[in-house]
């Protein structure tokens, strides 16, 4: 398998004018939900990680109460964004979608 390769910060930029809920942060994508609850929270993250395990690829989690927040880059590419990192930005923001309904 090929090595991935890392994005350019203009390539990531291009990227996330399709992504409103994700920002660059140096070379990585970074997002923040605020979900209805704690227990919302925790579904929406079990949810995402059945994607994350699809991918084989998994993102770095972060919760307090009802706050999801995540950190994207590949490990592989120097711990820098690459393409894996921008589908699964789409991803975990369409499976975020209904859980954000009820916040």
């Amino acid at each position: 398998m090929a090595k991935p390769t890392a994005l350019s910060a203009e390539e990531i930029d291009a990227a996330l004018k399709t992504l409103p809920d994700w920002k660059r942060d140096g070379a990585a994508l970074r997002a923040e939900f605020k979900l209805a609850s704690f227990r919302e929270a925790v579904a929406f993250i079990v949810r995402l990680g059945f994607e994350a395990e699809a991918m084989n690829h998994h993102p770095e989690i972060a919760n307090v109460y009802n706050r999801v927040s995540f950190k994207l880059t590949t490990h592989d590419a120097g711990d820098k964004a690459t393409e894996k990192d921008i589908e699964l930005a789409k991803r975990i923001s369409a499976v975020a979608r209904p859980f954000l309904q009820g916040a």
